[in-house]
């Protein structure tokens, strides 16, 4: 199997499977406890259908759409997950690549292996960040005021994980970064011999944009559930986020909102927009999905703060359901991850691609030539 083989998200997890060491792998597919919350954020998006209209004109299908003040050329971008190294030597300036040939928005989260300043130069394309606020406040500073002086467009900061979910997976691979060697994980290093000698000759590895300020940014010795048990902050509140949105000063999003009320207090503490994510199933193992939240809270907050879903995206027709529903654009991550694993940049690309072009299709056959005409005259709730 290669990228040629590769036509969906599953075909690009198998791919990045046969590619990718058995550790790495596991922590970009697994969740938190039992794995439900992550099988139902996908699953969700089978409570409704699709109710397609026929002859319609759909020349000239438009897909673009502005979200957190920069227009993409389709309404699916790349949400900003961590240490983009493991899974390909080129890391995020892979992505990032792929992200400006693409026409949509890179997110760089706090823990890349790839600096503020290099992505700031590497793409003219638009660029998200991703806080985490750590215990040391003045890291927060630092990153937000880097991000100002190159060229980042918006910010998001993610409220879910103040303490690490419980990555059964990760405890029972013995995933650690940089990956050390044992028992377990020394024969899926040794079949996967091209991934273990680009990483050894791609420098040694360091979370590139905390580096400076803590000694954890070349090593998080156990793994990543105690770099956050032992860094982020559990004190966080809503006037650090509050005093993040005045800081930045521009766009600005919250990440993890699950809730109409957090919906409410994220309008009144400034936010531009919200994203309703639950990480991708990897924190409260049981809980909603983004799906199942999304119509609720576009009712009560839609008119008021742009909403953005991310989890379980997976098709184009996942990504339709959400505008119909309400959201302004949706963003994705094992996707799209699976693909930098499996063929770098060009895997990254290949899936955008692919996404893109279902999104197009799926719109004429709906009969609809813009994402302004997807509402919720197009969606039906299924009872049974």
């Amino acid at each position: 199997m290669n990228l040629k083989d590769c036509h969906n998200f599953d075909d690009f997890r198998k791919l990045a499977k046969k590619k990718l060491p058995s550790p790495i792998f596991h922590y970009i597919d697994g969740g938190s406890d039992d794995e439900v919350t992550l099988k139902r954020n996908t699953e969700s998006f089978n409570s409704y259908d699709l109710i397609p209209s026929v002859l319609s004109d759909v020349g000239g299908i438009d897909l673009s759409t502005t979200v957190l003040g920069q227009k993409i050329d389709f309404p699916l971008f790349l949400s900003a997950t961590a240490m983009h190294r493991l899974y390909h030597h080129h890391g995020e300036r892979a992505t990032a690549k792929a992200a400006e040939k693409m026409g949509t928005m890179f997110g760089i989260s706090t823990m890349a292996t790839t600096s503020i300043e290099e992505i700031g130069k590497l793409t003219n394309g638009p660029k998200l960040f991703q806080l985490y606020i750590h215990k040391d406040r003045g890291l927060t500073d630092n990153l937000i005021e880097r991000c100002k002086k190159h060229g980042f467009n918006s910010m998001c900061l993610t409220v879910d994980t103040v303490v690490a979910g419980n990555r059964e997976r990760d405890h029972r691979t013995g995933f650690s970064t940089p990956p050390r060697l044992n028992l377990d994980s020394l024969l899926s290093f040794a079949f996967h011999p091209k991934w273990s000698l680009n990483y050894l000759l791609s420098g040694k590895f360091k979370l590139e944009n905390i580096i400076h300020m803590t000694d954890k940014g070349s090593s998080i010795d156990k793994s990543v559930m105690d770099y956050i048990n032992e860094q982020f902050d559990p004190s966080m509140n809503w006037k650090d986020a509050e005093y993040c949105v005045k800081k930045w000063g521009g766009p600005f999003a919250l990440k993890g909102v699950m809730s109409v009320e957090d919906a409410k207090k994220a309008i009144d503490i400034g936010c531009s927009a919200i994203m309703i994510s639950n990480h991708g199933g990897r924190q409260l193992d049981g809980s909603r999905a983004p799906f199942d939240q999304l119509a609720e809270i576009v009712d009560a907050v839609g008119d008021k703060i742009e909403v953005i879903l991310d989890g379980g995206v997976r098709r184009g027709t996942h990504v339709l359901k959400a505008l119909a529903l309400g959201a302004k654009a949706c963003s994705f991550g094992k996707g799209y991850l699976f693909a930098l694993g499996a063929a770098g940049q060009e895997g990254v690309v290949s899936i955008l691609q692919k996404m893109k072009a279902e999104i197009n299709r799926d719109m004429i056959l709906m009969g609809c030539k813009s994402v302004k005409e997807l509402n919720r005259s197009k969606v039906v709730f299924r009872k049974n």
